[in-house]
C-alpha cells in the first residue's frame, strides 16, 4: 500500500513538473545541451515549415495555430523548429493579406486560389486581419508554443521563399563564394543573408520561446563550388555565427555540414573558429532514405550506421575539439501506402528502423520531418498533400497512427551528465532530459 501510495504522488505530482519550462538560456558543454542549472535538455521536435512564398506557418487554413499546438503538447514533442526565409526576416512587416497576394505571383499560381486560401485562414484564426503581419503570426506562434512549455528553433531554410531543396533552386551556396554558378547561387545574396540573420536575432531578443537559431538549412555546393578546401564554408558560417552571437548571445547557434547538412568531415582536421560561442554551438545532421552520403547499397544497417557516424556523428565523440551535441534535424519517411502493413515502403521501414538504432545508441536530439500535411502552395499547385506529413491532409490527426512508436526509444533520455536527484528531478529529467 505504502508503494502504491507513492506512486499515485508521483503521478499526481506529474502535470506540476510537465509545466516547467527549461531554465534558460541554454547552452553546450561538451556533447550535451544543458538548461542554466546544468541539466540535459534532449530536444525532440517536430519540424513547422514556414518557408514557402506565403512566408506564413503552414496548415493555418485547416486548423487553428491554438488546435496545432496543442497537438504538438499533446504528442510529447518538446520543441518545434521552425522555418523561414530570407524574404520573411527582411520584410516581416508586409501583411499576411497581401503575402498570400504576393505568392500567387511568385508561385505562378492564380490570384483567387490564394485568395480563397487567406480567408479560410481568417475564418480559423479570427484574430489575424487585413492588418495584421506575417511578424505578428509568427510572433503568435512562437509566444503560443512557449505558453506550452515548447521552445522554438529558428531555421533559415532558404534566402528565396520557395520549395527545398535541389542543385538548381538558387539557394544552396553563397552568391560571393568561389565558384559561383546561376543554378545553385542566383537566390543566395550573402550580404542579405547575414542582414537577415541579424534581423532575426535582434527580433527573438523579445521573444522568450526562441531557444536556438540554425544558421542554414542543406548548404549544398554544385559544380566549382566548395573545391577550395572549404573555405567559403569556415568564412561565412563564422562570419554569420558571430554576428548572431553578438546580436542574440543567448540563443544557440545550429551549424550543419556540407552536401546537404550532412558532411562535417572537414572538422577532424581543421576546427570551426568559434570561440566566442563555442558554448552555443551545435551541430547538425540530415539523413533521409534518399541521402546520397549514406548510401544503403548492401541493406547492412551496420553499414549505414557506420556511414552516419563517419560523416556527422563524429562529432558526439568526447573530448575532441570539435565535441559539441548533435541534432537530427530532419528525418522522415512516407506515410502511408508504401506496401508493408505499417505503411511504410519496404526502404523508408529499412532505413527508419537503422536510424532509429543509431539514434538510440548515442541519444542525440532529433526533430521529424515534419508536421505539415499539406502546403499552400508548393512548386506551383495550390493546397499541395505532403504525404511525409505526421498530419493528415485536413491537419487534424496522425496521418499514420503508428508512426510515434516506431521511433521507440528515440523518446526516451538514456544518456547525460548524471548526479544523484530528487523525485522532482527525475520526472523532469523524463520529460526534458538528463541521466
Amino acid at each position: 500500500m505504502a508503494r502504491f501510495n507513492l506512486l499515485l504522488a508521483i503521478l499526481g505530482f506529474l502535470p506540476l513538473v510537465l509545466a516547467q519550462r527549461p531554465a534558460l538560456p541554454l547552452s553546450a558543454s561538451s556533447r550535451w545541451i544543458l538548461d542554466a542549472n546544468g541539466n540535459r535538455i534532449k530536444f525532440r521536435c517536430v519540424n513547422w515549415p514556414a518557408h514557402m512564398e506565403p512566408n506564413v506557418p503552414e496548415g493555418l487554413h485547416r486548423q487553428s495555430m491554438d488546435y496545432l499546438v496543442s497537438w504538438i503538447k499533446r504528442n510529447n514533442f518538446n520543441c518545434v523548429r521552425l522555418t523561414y526565409s530570407i524574404d520573411h526576416a527582411l520584410n516581416p512587416s508586409i501583411t499576411v493579406r497581401d503575402s498570400f497576394n504576393k505568392a500567387a505571383t511568385d508561385a505562378n499560381v492564380p490570384l483567387s486560389a490564394m485568395q480563397t486560401m487567406y480567408r479560410e485562414i481568417t475564418q480559423l484564426n479570427p484574430w489575424i486581419t487585413n492588418s495584421t503581419t506575417t511578424g505578428d503570426v509568427f510572433a503568435a506562434l512562437v509566444d503560443k508554443l512557449w505558453e506550452q512549455e515548447i521552445p522554438t528553433i529558428l531555421d533559415n531554410h532558404v534566402s528565396r521563399a520557395q520549395w527545398c531543396c535541389n542543385i538548381n533552386d538558387g539557394n544552396g551556396w553563397w552568391d560571393k563564394a568561389f565558384g559561383y554558378n546561376t543554378w545553385n547561387s542566383r537566390f543566395f545574396n550573402t550580404a542579405n543573408w547575414l542582414a537577415g540573420l541579424q534581423a532575426m536575432a535582434a527580433w527573438s531578443q523579445s521573444r522568450k520561446g526562441v531557444v536556438a537559431m540554425s544558421l542554414r538549412n542543406e548548404l549544398r555546393a554544385f559544380l566549382l563550388q566548395d573545391l577550395n578546401g572549404r573555405q567559403d564554408w569556415y568564412h561565412y558560417i563564422k562570419t554569420a555565427g558571430d554576428l548572431v552571437h553578438d546580436t542574440h548571445p543567448d540563443v544557440l547557434i545550429l551549424v550543419g555540414g556540407s552536401q546537404s547538412s550532412t558532411d562535417l568531415t572537414h572538422l577532424r582536421n581543421r576546427m570551426l573558429d568559434n570561440a566566442s560561442w563555442k558554448h552555443k554551438t551545435v551541430w547538425e545532421m540530415h539523413a533521409y532514405s534518399f541521402t546520397v552520403t549514406f548510401p544503403d547499397a548492401f541493406k547492412s544497417c551496420d553499414v549505414v550506421k557506420a556511414q552516419y557516424g563517419l560523416w556527422s556523428g563524429f562529432v558526439l565523440e568526447q573530448n575532441r575539439a570539435y565535441t559539441g551535441p548533435m541534432i537530427l534535424s530532419e528525418f522522415g519517411v512516407g506515410m502511408q501506402g508504401g506496401g508493408l502493413e505499417n505503411g511504410l515502403s519496404e526502404k523508408d521501414d529499412r532505413y527508419l528502423r537503422c536510424l532509429v538504432d543509431y539514434m538510440k545508441g548515442n541519444d542525440a536530439d532529433w526533430a521529424v520531418w515534419a508536421l505539415a500535411g499539406s502546403y499552400y502552395v508548393r512548386e506551383g499547385v495550390v493546397d499541395y498533400e505532403e504525404t511525409w506529413g505526421l498530419l493528415g491532409r485536413d491537419w487534424k490527426d496522425w496521418r499514420n497512427e503508428g508512426f510515434k512508436d516506431m521511433l521507440g526509444d528515440m523518446w526516451r533520455v538514456t544518456q547525460g551528465p548524471g548526479r544523484k536527484r530528487g523525485v522532482a528531478e527525475w520526472v523532469r529529467r523524463k520529460v526534458w532530459g538528463g541521466a
